[in-house]
């Protein structure tokens, strides 16, 4: 079996090749000519089957060593359809207490609007979920590193629990990308990931992704089409060629970020560092059993409180003050202001968010350089 280097180079590619082209070439066609058995089969634009994402879906597959894959317009849209295909109205949803923010106010806000409840569990302690289990729970929902806290939560368990319980288990893998953890081959039916970030990798696209089992990719196909949340073709065409260099981004993210960490976990003035690649982190051994490699992103916080952590971030020169994370630069941010401003104090605060916390996402500048540009605004 090919590495994942090489599958990211080849997996999925037409053969022979369209034209002779070595690149794959954009077909920004709504329409093509040609019958169909039924509407979903269509070849419309809207229906995610042009060539460009026929090839796309192959690959993001191959690359989980999973059965099938769809993209979809935005990380979210890969999240809430899927959601909306598992789960319907009186349904009930396990997920863990510490998601990303988006994530969790569609749950708590527009589920719930749908008849669909929720109970947020410890996915760090199994011996906690069965008393929570319902005659119509449907569905166990976790991330493979949380986001921003970089909790590593019992993974293995998790998909056991929802395999003897006949619930659908869905991992959302951006953090960690195929590069790192390959949901399918420890038993999750459904892996998504918001695109954006890792998988393209240079900041310039929206996309999402559902990997997994056929037989739900199929059903969350459907429901995308039919809700519309459809990713264009000449995106498609940025996601796979963005997608070829990522084992070579990821492994030096992973590299510089665990260095970055290293040196957080002992610079002045830094109360707390939260990256599973450190000795110190509470799961460093369960991160070491289950990922390839630690991740791009490390958080913290400042002795100084969110005073400090302003200071900091103003201060520095490489990393771009702004949302994300996953590119080729360096991006640095406050969760409570950005990715998690929808909870309120009291959400944060149950969540173990700060509004002090600083999330950095390591790019892939050098990272001596970073470090010396940290250094300096550390110490003012």
């Amino acid at each position: 079996m090919a590495r994942i280097d090489t599958k990211l180079i080849h997996a999925g590619e037409p053969e022979p090749r369209i034209a002779g082209s070595v690149a794959m070439p954009v077909f920004q066609s709504t329409l093509y000519e040609g019958g169909a058995t039924n509407y979903h089969d269509i070849q419309y634009i809207r229906l995610n089957n042009t060539p460009n994402h026929t090839v796309l879906h192959a690959k993001l597959a191959i690359l989980e060593n999973a059965e099938a894959a769809l993209a979809t317009a935005s990380g979210m849209a890969a999240i809430t359809t899927s959601l909306l295909t598992v789960l319907a109205a009186g349904d009930h949803l396990l997920a863990h207490a510490s998601l990303y923010g988006g994530t969790h106010d569609v749950i708590t806000q527009d589920l719930a609007g749908y008849g669909i409840t929720c109970t947020f569990i410890d996915a760090d302690k199994p011996e906690t979920w069965a008393v929570h289990l319902r005659a119509n729970t449907r569905a166990i929902y976790v991330e493979t590193m949380t986001n921003p806290l970089l909790e590593v939560v019992d993974l293995q368990a998790v998909a056991a629990f929802a395999r003897e319980h006949g619930l659908v288990s869905l991992i959302d893998n951006t953090f960690a990308t195929p590069v790192n953890f390959r949901p399918a081959e420890h038993g999750y039916d459904l892996s998504l990931h918001s695109c954006t970030k890792y998988l393209n990798g240079h900041s310039d696209i929206v996309a999402g992704a559902v990997i997994g089992r056929a037989d739900l990719v199929e059903q969350v196909r459907h429901k995308v089409n039919h809700l519309g949340g459809s990713l264009d073709p000449h995106a498609c065409f940025l996601l796979h060629r963005g997608m070829k260099t990522l084992a070579l981004r990821v492994r030096h993210q992973n590299e510089s970020a665990l260095r970055i960490a290293g040196y957080l976990a002992t610079a002045p003035g830094v109360a707390r560092v939260n990256y599973p690649g450190l000795p110190s982190h509470p799961r460093h051994e369960r991160a070491r059993e289950l990922f390839d490699g630690f991740g791009g992103v490390v958080s913290f916080e400042l002795d100084g409180g969110d005073e400090a952590a302003a200071r900091l971030i103003e201060r520095t020169h490489i990393p771009r003050k702004t949302v994300s994370l996953g590119g080729v630069e360096s991006l640095i941010t406050r969760p409570a202001l950005s990715s998690h401003s929808g909870l309120n104090a009291e959400e944060r605060k149950k969540a173990g968010l700060s509004d002090s916390l600083v999330r950095f996402s390591v790019g892939i500048e050098a990272v001596d350089d970073i470090l010396e540009d940290l250094d300096r605004a550390l110490r003012g």
